[in-house]
């Protein structure tokens, strides 16, 4: 494989430290709600997740009914503390501006979050109108279906053989891999746990990074060798 045709990259958790500050808001409400869980059991149980799936996954495996209403309440607090607070990852500005080959982000937050976000963060000029929210496409499913990853590659003329994508959660990891594209994992988010990178390695990703200095030389070393090699 050649230089690869595109690289996509998750926002929250890989470009900015967002997952740890929707995890807090997230277990908040649902320790109010009635279902006592700490930020570090959500993000390394559920991150990737939209807060709706979280909720029905909860009351399938927990027998917990919990109100819909939560929803709305936990996309409106994390979306005011992210635009407050939120962080760059280290080293994504340079990491990402070395990506010399097209580049866009897929993400399961809406793409009014994505882009405050990515403003905030001076990263927004990377990526401009390359920003793919699972909400926005035809079918709405979000990760862990392939659709958003399928549905950026179109978009952008990308074969998805030559795809490359950063992520940090196994849902994420997993949604790509069903694409077709080949996975990076990165653990370099505040909210990752130990045991995190085994986890994306069973989910699908080639191999796993911690710092985003390391992300194009493997990129460059990935793109030497293919299973069709």
């Amino acid at each position: 494989m050649p230089a690869p045709e595109l690289v996509i990259f998750d926002c929250d958790g890989v470009l900015v430290d967002s997952e740890i500050i929707a995890s807090r808001v997230e277990a908040k409400v649902l320790t109010e709600a009635g279902f006592a869980i700490t930020p570090e059991e959500l993000a390394s149980r559920y991150a990737g997740l939209t807060f709706k799936d979280i909720l029905l996954s909860i009351e399938e495996n927990a027998d917990a009914p919990l109100q819909a209403t939560l929803i709305d309440r936990a996309e409106s607090e994390v979306d005011k503390k992210v635009r407050k607070e939120v962080k760059p990852l280290e080293g994504v500005h340079d990491a990402v501006a070395a990506v010399s080959v097209p580049k866009c982000v897929c993400s399961n937050s809406s793409h009014e979050r994505v882009e405050a976000m990515l403003s905030r963060t001076r990263l927004l000029p990377f990526f401009k109108d390359r920003i793919y929210s699972s909400l926005e496409t035809p079918t709405g499913r979000p990760k862990p279906a392939p659709d958003v990853f399928l549905y950026a590659a179109e978009k952008l003329g990308a074969d998805p053989g030559r795809c490359f994508v950063i992520e940090d959660s196994v849902h994420g990891a997993a949604g790509a891999k069903a694409a077709g594209m080949r996975v990076i994992g990165f653990t370099g988010g505040s909210h990752i746990q130990p045991g995190h990178a085994d986890l994306l390695m069973e989910a699908g990703a080639e191999t796993v990074i911690h710092r985003h200095q390391d992300l194009n030389v493997v990129i460059a070393a990935l793109s030497e060798w293919s299973e069709d090699a």
